[in-house]
């Protein structure tokens, strides 16, 4: 049992809030028991992050863009439209200092956000342990990109296991913040930016949630342009592949992948885990290039999301839709991990650990068959050792 406090105490409020939206969240925990002074005292249980499981130590470096064509869209008064990217990277050697989850300040804000009440200290996540090091010496070699999108209110950090698990099966891997999108994001000079004046507001912008997916789908266009442009941001750039680009996205994140292969076709191949289609696709779809839909069978079966049923028939090139059952929304990131180790998880939820290696056993398999052109019979049919993942053809 977590000695932070009692599992009762804490069970409802943090599951529901890591899911929930932040006015949803304030509701849920406006009456919720507080702990004890002793229980805020006790120290924090240490999570860590599944262990890698390629065969490459991985490196990372954080890279700061500034997009000086375009005022941010949700607060133009602040000035151009600014991005965090963590640069993930197979290395030689497990080698330089561990690369932090996140800064004590970006998990404080986190945690106001996410799971209001608990008086979780900042320790509990911005000390997870991750298996990236950083100024570790890179692999010889040209890779694959991948682009990871988190959700919405989500911080980059929470597709850290997807990204570690892809770097180290020989993928750079670029995880984008954007600002003003996430629970907290620390920008060079500026300082932490978070979700408030997106999420917090009455409503939506105009158009909805759509134009908050196309807006990323210009960011990552941006970000592919400093990447593998003439005079690259990042500078180990020389270690992509700029024809063998794909991109992955939890929630809004999933949706972003697809509007972005819309628009920008050095994206040959992407993911969406668990995201509602807000960016509706035209009926030419993507062309020929692969796409995979993975989500949870509650939320995601054919007729539960109509969304994912009319982006089926628009597909026109290799595709698979996929679902896990017991698993949540959350079950596809990292927040599985803190959500398990604190409360009684429901005995109907998918184990977190699970969860994260389905995937990334899935993702990687999808882009080690489009991006390295090696075939992966998993993504053929459904498997004896993975009973929880079913394969649709509506």
């Amino acid at each position: 049992m977590n000695t932070l406090m009692s599992p009762r105490l804490l069970a409802v409020p943090l599951t529901a809030c890591l899911t929930l939206t932040t006015t949803a969240c304030a509701t849920t925990t406006a009456s919720a028991t507080q702990p004890s002074p002793a229980a805020t005292t006790s120290p924090a249980p240490r999570l860590e992050l599944p262990r890698p499981t390629g065969p490459d130590p991985v490196g990372r470096d954080i890279l700061y863009l500034v997009d000086k064509s375009r005022k941010d869209p949700w607060v133009p008064e602040s000035g151009p439209r600014r991005l965090m990217i963590s640069m993930y990277y197979p290395a030689r050697s497990a080698t330089g200092a561990p690369a932090p989850y996140l800064t004590a300040e970006e998990a404080t804000s986190f945690l106001q956000r996410k799971a209001p009440g608990t008086n979780l200290p900042a320790e509990f996540i911005s000390g997870i342990r991750t298996y990236a090091h950083t100024g570790t010496r890179p692999k010889n070699g040209r890779h694959p990109l991948v682009v990871v999108s988190p959700g919405l209110g989500l911080p980059r950090a929470s597709l850290t296991s997807l990204a570690e698990g892809l770097a180290s099966r020989g993928y750079v891997v670029a995880a984008v913040d954007h600002a003003y999108e996430s629970s907290g994001t620390t920008f060079p000079g500026v300082g932490l930016l978070t979700c408030a004046p997106l999420c917090d507001q009455p409503k939506p912008p105009e158009g909805g949630k759509a134009t908050i997916t196309k807006n990323r789908a210009k960011d990552i266009s941006f970000v592919l342009d400093r990447l593998t442009g003439r005079h690259p941001a990042w500078k180990r750039a020389n270690l992509i592949n700029p024809k063998r680009i794909g991109m992955a996205g939890h929630s809004l994140g999933g949706d972003a992948a697809s509007a972005t292969m819309l628009t920008d076709t050095r994206v040959r191949a992407g993911i969406n885990l668990d995201g509602t289609i807000n960016a509706t696709l035209p009926a030419t779809g993507l062309g020929k290039r692969p796409f995979l839909l993975m989500g949870s069978q509650s939320d995601h079966s054919p007729g539960k999301d109509h969304t994912w049923d009319n982006t089926w028939q628009a597909l026109h090139g290799w595709k698979r839709w996929l679902t896990v059952a017991q698993a949540e929304h959350d079950s596809f990131t990292d927040l599985a991990i803190p959500k398990s180790k604190i409360g009684t998880p429901s005995p109907d939820t998918i184990a977190a650990e699970r969860g994260i290696a389905l995937t990334r056993s899935y993702v990687a398999a999808f882009f080690d068959q489009h991006l390295k052109g090696t075939k992966q019979p998993l993504l053929d049919a459904p498997t004896p050792a993975n009973p929880e993942v079913t394969f649709h053809n509506p």
